[in-house]
């Protein structure tokens, strides 16, 4: 790939297909194109493809700056696992890890949808054997449950769609998260080896000396750096970013002690308090503070954490990448939207690190200004959230957690409300479905995140009382990460679309904003957020 200081030519778009269409049965359907993307190391491909270079046996993402190999030595496979099956090993200075993660979707291809999906599930590290017991066996057991088929049948479709059985990409994904962790932390090799879901050392070291012809204590030593305490983490993702967009959203939304934003010379800056699940049955869960910084002139975000979050940093990474909507891929969402809004500029979708607190969020928002539902959230989180104590590399001002679903499930008065929350000014209705809300995820029978399925969420959620469309929606769209999820009752949505005319129904108002959102899909939650932040669309004749 060029080096660094090679003039830099941007790729034209058209020159690739979409992401899903570039490749196949992980070989290239067009590989001069991703030659053409490698060798200007546009970072809109970041993630797209891996190209392994026969000559060195490495394997490498597009944005690679070592000089670019001959277009005869360059082999292009869609996934990490596919390329580490053919016998490449990760690039040392490009880090294969930090790519953005793009599956394809198609709306016509079941397969494609069921492999695509139990990909997404693989990827959760909360899913990994570590969860569910030894070996990798109950992992593929619990996701043919969850997607509803045979085991037989899932690893078939999966081999079919994406080129690797089911448990070769599972393993790479452990082995990549477990790379990151022995290159950007201190975390003892044992440690890294549990965080990475391998139920003992030796059976970690065996699998990382098969795969990358290094033990794990070598690869920390060869790395370009150098684990120490306070090494930050880096997350790449696709330019362009928004995030000055970013920064105003969480900035109206944020809650003294919980939260800070720094917007400085050198990059924004964001910090908040974090409560993880406890990593096994019985322990305590894990809590800290995270950070994350955007460094000038790099499409990449460094994030440091406290060490008491360590020991669950694969499954932090992942929470992360959700909360600040790293793997968007803004070429395609503009694709579809900018005909009607013009460029999005890199708008993202802010996630949650934590679902139950952005439902709870939500709860309290409706029928209220964002200002109005950040004050009931204030008063909550003063009245209910524990205090934490941070370490001396904390960041100032934080010294909160939001209070858990089991603390306001206990606020139960046995009728279904909270004396203690009509004091702060929430009123009967909210207190209902903050409980029954609290009730569900306490009991597990809800869960609120990226990996949870969609349909059945969504019916639990409005099965719930106090909890409608609306809410709902706004719950997938952040939580669940559904970039298609669509409040069409919304009033401002309908106010600025011209779908809300004096004397029609909610139905009426309904049908015809999910009518005019109809060109969005599949990423109206984009266009909700543009709707919201910048008003209706502006291009003339999207009608």
């Amino acid at each position: 790939m060029p080096s660094p200081s090679a003039p830099a030519t941007e790729l034209p778009e058209s020159h690739l297909r979409p992401p899903g269409q570039i490749l196949h049965r992980g070989l290239s359907a067009d590989p001069d194109a991703c030659y053409l993307a490698l060798s200007t190391r546009d970072a809109r491909f970041d993630g797209h493809f891996f190209t392994g270079v026969t000559s060195t046996g490495i394997y490498c993402r597009p944005v690679c700056t070592v000089r670019a190999p001959k277009r005869e030595n360059c082999r292009f496979f869609e996934l990490a696992a596919q390329a580490e099956q053919a016998g490449f090993r990760p690039c040392l200075r490009c880090r294969p890890e930090l790519a953005p993660q793009t599956l394809a979707w198609s709306s016509t291809d079941a397969r494609r949808i069921l492999a695509a999906e139990a990909a997404r599930w693989l990827d959760d590290p909360s899913h990994w054997p570590q969860a569910g017991g030894p070996g990798a066996a109950p992992v593929m057991t619990r996701l043919a449950h969850h997607l509803g088929v045979s085991d037989r049948h899932l690893r078939r479709v999966f081999e079919a769609s994406l080129g690797v059985p089911p448990l070769r990409y599972l393993q790479t994904r452990r082995l990549l998260a477990a790379k990151q962790l022995l290159t950007d932390t201190p975390l003892p090799v044992t440690e890294v080896a549990q965080a990475s879901g391998f139920a003992s050392l030796r059976r970690f070291n065996a699998a990382f000396v098969e795969h990358y012809g290094l033990n794990p204590s070598q690869w920390r030593k060869s790395s370009d750096v150098a684990g120490h305490a306070q090494a930050a983490i880096r997350l790449a993702y696709r330019p362009p970013y928004d995030q000055s967009g970013l920064a105003r959203f969480v900035t109206q939304r944020a809650l003294q002690g919980l939260e800070t934003v720094e917007s400085t010379v050198d990059g924004l800056r964001l910090a908040r308090t974090l409560r993880l699940p406890p990593l096994r049955s019985g322990a305590a869960p894990l809590v800290g503070w995270v950070q994350v910084h955007w460094p000038a002139k790099q499409h990449q975000v460094l994030l440091h954490c406290s060490e008491s979050l360590s020991p669950a940093l694969p499954s932090l990474i992942r929470r992360v990448r959700q909360w600040l909507d790293l793997d968007a891929d803004p070429g395609a969402i503009d694709q579809v939207l900018a005909p009607h809004f013009g460029s999005l500029n890199g708008l993202r979708v802010p996630g949650t690190l934590d679902g139950f607190e952005l439902a709870v969020r939500a709860i309290l928002g409706q029928q209220v200004t964002v200002a109005g539902g950040r004050t009931l959230c204030q008063r909550l989180v003063d009245l209910l959230g524990p205090a934490l104590s941070t370490d001396a590399n904390a960041p100032t001002g934080l010294n909160r957690l939001f209070p858990d679903a089991a603390t306001l499930a206990a606020l139960d008065d046995g009728q279904g409300l909270a004396p203690c929350l009509g004091e702060l000014g929430i009123v009967r209705q909210r207190q209902r479905a903050l409980l029954a809300l609290a009730q569900a995820m306490h009991t597990g029978r809800l869960a609120l995140d990226g990996s949870a399925p969609l349909a059945q969420t969504l019916a639990t959620l409005t099965a719930l009382p106090g909890i409608g469309d609306w809410t709902a929606q706004y719950i997938a769209l952040r939580a669940l990460r559904w970039p298609d999820a669509f409040p069409a009752g919304d009033g401002v949505l309908q106010e600025r679309l011209g779908t809300r005319p004096p004397g029609s129904t909610p139905r009426q108002r309904l049908l015809a904003t999910e009518a005019a959102s109809a060109a969005w899909k599949p990423w109206r939650g984009y266009a909700v957020l543009r709707i919201w932040e910048h008003g209706p669309p502006t291009v003339a004749g999207t009608d």
